[in-house]
């Protein structure tokens, strides 16, 4: 099997993270200095637990990424997937495609806490958060670093119903799978670019 770190396909997982990212986000995004002012240690505290975690377990780079990807694709990069089963929350995490089986969940919880103790506040969102981590994952894993925008909310509901309709099933046939791209602002390469990265993603996953 070739190294999975090659550049060639770390590349195509940029192109993921960038199409979806892209697409779902809401307008009004800011630089990547966005915490600068209110907390310089914001986004090195991110990339310290994404780099430790992927030292004790390289496959958590991808975990990572097909947690990004599933939140972005259910109404948007706002971290709903994080959200746990209330009376009033309806999880995504117990969604089919999410449902033992999207993991990282405790990096995340882990950048949470640690974020918030050198900010000395909640200042992060979780969505910013999960977007960074994503970014981060490629570069921990040899691939090149790029921009994020920041400034996203994080959601205070979801939607496991969404999450079943909207995140690309296996057992999708390609018109079905065209049509799900579309309703997230993605077109037929975007398709090919993703589908290309989630295969990458499960090798990455399965090591």
């Amino acid at each position: 099997m070739k190294k999975i770190n090659n550049i060639s396909s770390l590349l195509v997982f940029v192109s993921l993270i960038l199409c979806i990212s892209t697409a779902s986000s809401d307008s009004g995004l800011s630089s990547s200095s966005y915490y600068d002012r209110v907390c310089p240690e914001a986004l090195p505290a991110i990339k310290h637990v994404v780099d430790d975690a992927l030292a004790q377990e390289r496959r958590m780079g991808a975990s990572l990424l097909r947690l990004h990807f599933h939140d972005c694709f259910v109404n948007g990069c706002d971290a709903s997937i994080l959200l746990d089963h209330t009376p009033t929350i309806d999880s995504e995490k117990n969604a089919a495609p999410n449902a033992n089986s999207a993991r990282g969940f405790e990096v995340i919880d882990r950048i949470k806490l640690e974020v918030d103790k050198v900010c000395g506040k909640p200042v992060v969102s979780c969505a910013d958060i999960l977007t960074v981590a994503a970014r981060d994952s490629v570069v921990a894993l040899g691939g090149p670093s790029w921009e994020v925008t920041l400034g996203r909310r994080d959601s205070t509901t979801a939607s496991r119903t969404a999450a079943n309709a909207n995140i690309p099933s296996p057992l999708m046939d390609l018109p079905a799978l065209i049509k799900n791209f579309e309703d997230q602002g993605l077109d037929e390469d975007d398709l090919v670019v993703l589908s290309g990265a989630l295969t990458l993603g499960f090798v990455l996953d399965r090591r």
